[in-house]
């Protein structure tokens, strides 16, 4: 089998390459003049089975172009397989209509990326589960609660946890990583807006006094939401607070936002590369998912179960 990596998190493929040692494929990507991307793949890779590691975070269109022309470059150069491995998928939270008259863009990145010529997807905590399903070939979700149970293991065994969903919807994620950490209590904030134009009024289902709170999601993004929650469990005698979320997207303020938040840390994976050290001070960490990618892609390529990873 073959690497190859675009450009979007080049750490992460290279830390993929060394778990598996295995070269990541020479190839150049470049633009033009007017920002046309050209792909020029340097090595044979005819009746190969290649795994191309490409997020498609911000900038997500320039990415998610990157990742289909590269594709094309693939199947035009007959390469036996093409998995797209896209740690974070974007457009992922476009899975439906929220209203008249709007796209469901999810399902249209995933057409693309299939007229484009992959063969297999390969993603990590997608938005919602039924994106599976806007796929017409064989995709694998992979989670990333094995990874955050193990550092919280590793780092508060000792204290009283309770797992909190910042949301009523991520409840079965916070609920997956409970079971992990020896059936932890389960509290829930449900936020609601009493009239248009008044804050947010947060209550906390479940006892959360004086108990080490981690609040766990798929995305940050503003870190709005977070912080809040986090204020909200204070407000409630919670002892501290941690989040633990997979796809660290950090837009705009967000870093400084978390910096000057109740939230004593805010644990990402490296789904994400920014390419900037983080602003939130030393409250933003990051752990690193490559090990769990590179296995997923050694049992895809020799035909083994996925889904035991998380047995």
């Amino acid at each position: 089998m073959k690497l190859l990596a675009g450009n979007s998190n080049l750490p992460l493929a290279k830390a993929m390459s060394e778990y598996l040692e295995l070269p990541l494929t020479q190839a150049s990507v470049r633009r033009f003049a007017d920002e046309e991307i050209f792909v020029e793949i340097h090595e044979n890779v005819r009746g190969e089975d290649v795994f191309l590691i490409q997020s498609t975070s911000y900038p997500a269109n320039d990415n998610l172009m990157e990742l289909l022309i590269c594709i094309d470059a693939l199947r035009r150069a007959s390469a036996k397989r093409i998995t797209a491995v896209v740690p974070y998928f974007g457009y992922a939270r476009q899975d439906r209509k929220p209203g008249p008259r709007t796209p469901i863009s999810a399902k249209l990145v995933a057409n693309l990326i299939t007229v484009a010529g992959a063969n297999r997807v390969l993603s990590v905590d997608l938005h919602a589960g039924q994106i599976q399903g806007f796929f017409d070939i064989p995709t694998d979700n992979l989670f990333g609660a094995p990874v955050m149970s193990a550092d919280i293991q590793a780092r508060f065994a000792d204290r009283p946890v309770t797992v909190v969903s910042p949301d009523v919807g991520g409840v079965v994620r916070a609920r997956s990583l409970a079971k992990r950490l020896n059936n932890a209590p389960l509290a829930i904030v449900d936020k609601r807006r009493e009239r248009a134009g008044e804050s947010e009024v947060m209550n906390i289902i479940g006892e959360v006094s004086g108990r080490f709170c981690i609040l766990i999601d798929d995305i940050v993004d503003s870190a709005g939401t977070l912080c809040n929650a986090a204020a909200a469990l204070r407000q409630q005698g919670a002892a501290d607070v941690v989040a633990y979320v997979t796809h660290g997207v950090l837009s705009g303020g967000a870093a400084a936002r978390v910096g000057a938040s109740e939230l004593t840390e805010l644990v990402v994976t490296d789904s994400i590369y920014s390419g900037e050290p983080d602003e939130g001070g030393n409250k933003i960490r990051r752990l690193t998912i490559a090990p769990l990618l590179a296995e997923a892609i050694r049992r895809i390529a020799d035909e083994s179960s996925v889904s035991s990873l998380f047995d």
